[in-house]
């Protein structure tokens, strides 16, 4: 009988010193795809990468994982692209990340750290699938464009255009948001009260006159109804009216780091709303009310 107990013993290792890494490389990758199951899959595709590497001769092995899980996200960004899955029409609404606005789960802090709100992941949804590889990884996480290079196959100097391009993209089109969460909080208490009091005119005072509203309910009613973007304060103050009768199950969370409302009806959730908000009013709404996207983020403890 061959004894493999050492064997054993060095892949228990290498899982652990892989775990080091883990909570990073999932926050690299939901910056790339903007989806968390992808994300997620991209991380155990790293996994399985370095369990048939020798690791030994790895000198930096969060670099190494890094390249691995920006090639991984590349591959599925293409893919993307050549069959134009989840097309990137004005109401798409990445996945967002949700946690309980009064408590901190200690497994979302990597994810959470430096978080990145869903008007920038929107923006990011229309860069090249290069230019978005390069600009998450030097701009977010500080790679250096000599690493970044071999993984979006063009010299450093291109790739430094690449990322040059994006960075003017996101600067012109992701709007700056109010920074403090109490102020946060305040601005949607008042827009939440007015819906629910049915209050026309509160709900204009709330809303930016050029605010723009993405609702995005999945591939299977896309285009639709359901789905809509919707601009400019009476129109989207109109859509608002029209669900106040729901406005009794919402509840405040943190998406993306920022207040949001989780809707969670019967502690069913069915959709989940994230917001921009610049003096004291909402400039942009992101809503997700994807059934098959919202049950796989894991908000039953959630909506109580």
């Amino acid at each position: 009988m061959v004894n493999d107990t050492n064997g054993t013993h060095d892949t228990e290792l290498l899982a652990v010193r892989f775990e080091e890494h883990r909570g990073r490389l999932k926050a690299v990758a939901y910056r790339m795809l903007g989806s968390l199951a992808e994300a997620e899959d991209a991380v155990q595709e790293a996994w399985l990468k370095l369990s048939r590497t020798d690791a030994d001769a790895i000198d930096n092995l969060g670099g190494w994982l890094t390249t691995v899980v920006g090639r991984v996200c590349l591959d599925l960004l293409r893919s993307r692209t050549r069959r134009h899955e989840e097309p990137l029409d004005d109401t798409f609404v990445p996945d967002p990340v949700i946690r309980p606005l009064t408590q901190i789960d200690p497994e979302q802090e990597v994810l959470q750290a430096d978080s990145v709100g869903l008007a920038l992941l929107v923006v990011l949804e229309t860069l090249e699938p290069a230019e978005r590889i390069a600009f998450v990884l030097h701009d977010m996480f500080a790679v250096p464009f000599d690493d970044i290079a071999p993984i979006v196959e063009r010299s450093s100097a291109a790739t430094r255009q690449l990322a040059s391009r994006a960075r003017r993209r996101v600067k012109g089109a992701t709007p700056s948001s109010e920074p403090d969460l109490g102020r946060q909080r305040q601005v949607l208490d008042a827009f939440m009260a007015a819906a629910r009091a049915g209050d026309f005119e509160a709900l204009l005072a709330v809303l930016d006159p050029e605010v723009v509203l993405r609702a995005d309910s999945g591939p299977l009613v896309r285009g639709a109804a359901a789905s809509k973007l919707v601009r400019g304060a009476k129109p989207v103050a109109e859509q608002a009216l029209l669900f106040a009768q729901f406005a009794q199950y919402a509840q405040f969370v943190l998406v993306n780091g920022e207040v949001g409302v989780l809707h969670a009806p019967e502690g069913q959730p069915q959709s989940v709303m994230a917001v921009t908000i610049v003096g004291g009013r909402i400039t942009h709404m992101y809503i997700l009310a994807d059934p098959e996207r919202l049950g796989g983020l894991g908000l039953s403890d959630l909506g109580d």
